[in-house]
């Protein structure tokens, strides 16, 4: 005979009170990553102009001068 399997039960324990708990958001690392990424999309064109980084911070600093 085979056994049943058992039903897993998606419901939270009656104990658990969540209207004690407090809102805790998107994590405690969240805000310091967004706060230490830049992201820049660049078109096709420029990627192949400049395909490492060191080709676009020359480029950069010779059209500030």
């Amino acid at each position: 005979m085979k056994r049943k399997a058992k039903k897993e039960s998606d419901d939270f324990r009656p104990e658990y009170d969540f209207s004690k708990m407090k809102l805790v958001g998107r994590g405690i690392y969240a805000k310091r990553f967004r706060s230490g990424t830049n992201i820049v999309l660049l078109d096709r064109d420029v990627r192949e102009a400049f395909p490492d980084d060191e080709s676009v911070d020359e480029a950069r600093r010779s059209d500030e001068r």
